[in-house]
């Protein structure tokens, strides 16, 4: 939706906070084109630029004041905002605009931090309580909206992107434990720190309240994951927990709906792409006026254009396709790059940033995705050691030959995967082989790699994991990073707070059955979209012709990691390059163009 900012001079220093705040806003210009503000206090400033989805006037403009006592700053969408609009009016509150930002104010004047509680939606925002002297801070259950912070020279600073806080750091230095864990294991957006030094991330879930008076904050979990270990239809039929969770889809999506602009889709042609689709469509009557953007790879055995065609014409949809050429991709590499401000570990966030070009070129503001599904529903295929390890030991071998049947996996990767997933020793010597250019200083104990394999002895455990530190955080910064660089806001159905808490608390036979992974979702779309789709086996989800790229590439990117300072540092003495596989040479070669795009210094 927007951009926010914002400045405390903790130290009293001399600086001139409006104009720093201004030139916080003019970085993250491209989050909120349509609007730009910034409000003064003392020892303070808060920025805002905004892209305007509900309300278009200028009753919408930011940072917003309500009732002479509280001033908001707000990246994000409140998707209940009618129903607590009607609320609090119920309790006296007026309202004088027609959007959700107004409505976080009178709810945080009623229920105080309490308040976040009944926001169904995703944001980052900061408010200023002039009575209480505080600056409180929030980001929602999974941390969709972005808020970093950090602590330069005298001064709180924070944002919704790292670039706006850059100018503040003296010297620029990478973090080295993010960076290990990432080329090595691949992980990242796994704790509250960046892949640069001194620059954090609020947790999702978490608040952060910035005391005036005394020039100090503390940081609270506000969100507490619902108890997976009980779960919440255990001794329902299956045919009641599909009608249970098709209708809180489609209530999601209608959700999701609300604005005053253009809406369309990402379309994959994988199921959660198409079943958001499908039931935006249905919520529309038909989707003659609804587009749904797809991303075709110019390598065959990831083209999925075919399935996305099948449901645009099942369902109506005006369908758009983008076929990136290596051209393409040499010509928006650096603005990927740019945007995204960490390195990244794939080829296809390139096609992920054109579908949201292509959006915005097309008028569309807001654009749907499919983001979620997979972790609150156990859809990957490595999923299948939990959930097997889960059954009793007789049906273990039945869910073998099922999960091999039922996806695109052999019966000795299926082995492999129990073995590799649950034990901490074959990972980590596996690791250890494949990163053999990286030091062993630098690789050090994995401790992350033992966290894994605990989490893999149980269904909750995992996807607890999954959706806080290991899986989703990162899939998330990709897409909001890749949207708002186009100023389009994405939308996450299957984000929805309380469509994740039923999906997580359903037992594990309602999402894995017969080796279907999502297996509820699958029943609950079965007539809206095309058998095709809803028994699909191979996974896949805008993925780039990324051999066809790497062989084009290759030199260049020898070249770039060859320069790169940071990666001599962390590797041996005599690094040889050509023994990286094709997915660890795109992340040595991220990390090398993050290093010069912003530049790092490695040490």
């Amino acid at each position: 939706m927007c951009g926010i900012a914002g400045c405390i001079n903790g130290a009293g220093i001399d600086v001139d906070l409006h104009s720093l705040v201004g030139k916080m806003n003019d970085l993250a210009h491209h989050r909120g084109p349509d609007g730009e503000g910034v409000y003064e206090g003392d020892d303070f400033a808060l920025g805002h630029t905004r892209l305007s989805i509900q309300d278009l006037s200028d009753a919408g403009h930011q940072p917003m004041t309500y009732l002479g006592r509280y001033t908001i700053t707000y990246n994000g969408e409140i998707y209940n905002f009618l129903e607590l609009r009607e609320d609090l009016k119920g309790e006296g509150y007026a309202f004088h605009t027609s959007c959700d930002t107004e409505v976080i104010l009178a709810a945080y004047a009623h229920w105080g931090d309490k308040c976040t509680e009944r926001f169904n939606g995703m944001w980052a925002f900061a408010i200023y309580d002039s009575l209480k002297n505080i600056i409180f801070c929030s980001r929602d259950r999974y941390g969709i909206k972005p808020f970093y912070y950090s602590e330069q020279k005298g001064l709180f600073l924070f944002g919704s992107e790292i670039k706006q806080l850059l100018q503040f750091v003296a010297q620029r230095l990478p973090n080295y434990d993010i960076l290990r864990d990432f080329l090595v294991i691949g992980l990242s957006e796994h704790t509250e720190s960046t892949f640069f030094d001194g620059i954090f991330n609020l947790p999702g879930g978490h608040n952060l309240t910035y005391s005036l008076k005394d020039k100090s904050y503390e940081i609270k979990r506000w969100y507490e994951w619902p108890e997976l270990s009980r779960p919440l239809l255990k001794d329902t039929d299956e045919h009641t927990a599909v009608d249970g969770y098709r209708a809180e889809l489609y209530r999601s999506v209608s959700f999701r709906l609300r604005a005053d602009v253009k809406v369309g889709t990402c379309l994959s042609g994988g199921l959660d792409s198409s079943s958001v689709a499908g039931v935006a469509s249905h919520h529309l009557d038909n989707g003659d006026n609804f587009t749904a953007i797809h991303a075709k790879s110019t390598e065959t055995k990831f083209d999925e254009s075919n399935y996305a065609a099948e449901v645009a014409e099942k369902l109506r949809l005006n369908l758009e396709v983008v076929e990136p050429t290596f051209a393409d991709f040499l010509k928006t590499i650096d603005d990927v790059v740019y945007a995204q401000e960490e390195p990244f570990g794939s080829y296809s966030l390139v096609m992920q940033y054109l579908v949201m070009r292509r959006a915005k070129e097309l008028g569309i503001k807001v654009l749907l995705d499919g983001q979620g599904g997979d972790e609150s529903l156990l859809g990957y295929e490595r999923y299948y050691a939990s959930y097997i390890a889960s059954l009793p030991l007789m049906q273990r071998f039945k869910a073998l030959l099922k999960s091999k049947a039922n996806s695109r996996l052999s019966m000795f990767e299926v082995l492999a995967y129990q073995l590799y997933f649950r034990l901490a020793w074959i990972r980590k010597w596996r690791l250890r082989r494949k990163c053999k250019l990286l030091s062993d200083a630098f690789i050090g104990d994995l401790g992350w790699v033992d966290r894994l394999a605990r989490s893999s002895s149980s269904i909750e455990l995992l996807q607890e994991q999954e959706m806080q530190c290991t899986q989703l955080p990162h899939l998330l910064r990709y897409e909001d990073k890749n949207s708002m660089a186009c100023s389009v806001e994405a939308r996450l159905p299957f984000l929805d707070y309380q469509l994740v808490e039923r999906s997580l608390r359903l037992p594990g036979s309602l999402k894995v059955k017969n080796g279907w992974t999502k297996y509820i979702l699958r029943n609950a779309v079965a007539k809206l979209l095309p058998a095709s789709i809803v028994w699909r086996k191979n996974k896949l989800g805008f993925n780039a012709p990324e051999n066809e790229w790497l062989s084009k590439h290759k030199a260049e990117m020898r070249e770039a990691i060859k320069s790169s300072k940071i990666l001599k540092k962390v590797t041996r003495d005599a690094p040889a390059i050509d023994s990286l596989d094709g997915r660890l040479l795109f992340k040595f070669y991220s990390v090398a163009k993050w290093e010069e795009r912003f530049n790092v210094q490695a040490s």
